[in-house]
C-alpha cells in the first residue's frame, strides 16, 4: 500500500474514539509486518500522526511518542503540534506536513477495534459514624452507628486494538508494522488515564528501536 493510498483508508478511522480512562495494563505487541530488506533505515526525521475522533486523544499520544523519540536523539514532531481542531486531518494536510519538515518518515497510529462491556460493581467500605452517649447506668453507654453505603458505580471494562505503522517518505511504502491490544478499566467519570498514552508511546518506540528503525 503506498503512503497515498493509506491516507485515503486511514481517515475512515476518525469516526472512531478511544475510551482511555482509570486504570489500563500495558499494552501487547504483535508484529504484523517485519522490517522490509529494502528498507532506508535508521530514520532520524519523524512525522508522527494519531488518527482518532478525539483531538486530545491525538494530541496526547502524539507527544508522548515525541517524547520518547526525543530522548533517543530522533527529531520528532507531533502532526497535533503543527494544526488546530479546525484543520481537515486529510491526505493534503499530512503530505505537506512531510513537505514542510523534511521528514524521512511518518509514524502512524489508527484505532483497529474496541470492544467494551458494562456492568455494575459495588462501592467502597460503608463509611460509619458513631455516637456515644453515656446512660443512667454505671459503665453503660448507649451508641448510634450511621453507616453511609454509596449505590453501585458502572464498570465498564474495553479492549482497544490500535495499529501502528512506519512509512518510508522516499519509497511512500510501508516497512514496519506493530499491533498493540491494550485492556482499560473505566470505573465511572470522564476522567481520562494518561498512563495509557505513556504505556503506549513507550512500547511503540521501544520496538522501533529495538528493531534498528531509528537512527541512535
Amino acid at each position: 500500500m503506498t503512503l497515498t493510498l493509506f491516507w485515503q483508508r486511514a481517515v475512515m478511522f476518525l469516526g472512531a474514539t478511544v475510551a482511555v480512562a482509570a486504570c489500563s495494563t500495558g499494552p501487547q505487541i504483535t508484529r504484523t509486518q517485519d522490517v522490509s530488506a529494502s528498507a532506508d533505515t535508521p530514520y532520524q526525521n519523524v512525522l508522527v500522526v494519531a488518527l482518532f475522533s478525539s483531538f486530545d486523544s491525538r494530541r496526547r499520544l502524539e507527544k508522548e511518542v515525541v517524547k520518547q523519540l526525543s530522548a533517543l536523539g530522533i527529531d520528532a514532531v507531533a502532526s497535533t503540534s503543527l494544526m488546530n481542531t479546525k484543520t481537515p486531518a486529510t491526505r493534503q494536510t499530512f503530505l505537506a506536513m512531510v513537505k514542510e519538515l523534511d521528514s524521512d518518515a511518518v509514524l502512524v497510529t489508527h484505532l483497529v477495534d474496541i470492544e467494551s462491556k458494562a456492568g455494575m460493581q459495588d462501592s467502597a467500605s460503608p463509611e460509619a459514624t458513631y455516637n456515644v452517649r453515656p446512660t443512667y447506668y454505671y459503665n453503660v453507654w448507649e451508641v448510634e452507628v450511621t453507616e453511609y453505603v454509596e449505590p453501585q458505580s458502572l464498570a465498564v471494562k474495553s479492549s482497544v486494538l490500535l495499529a501502528t505503522q512506519l512509512y518510508s517518505v522516499m519509497s511512500q511504502e510501508p516497512v514496519w508494522a506493530i499491533e498493540s491490544k491494550i485492556k482499560i478499566v473505566n470505573t465511572g467519570g470522564p476522567r481520562e488515564n494518561y498512563m495509557a498514552f505513556v504505556d503506549e508511546a513507550e512500547a511503540i518506540v521501544r520496538y522501533l528501536s529495538r528493531d534498528g528503525l531509528i537512527a541512535q
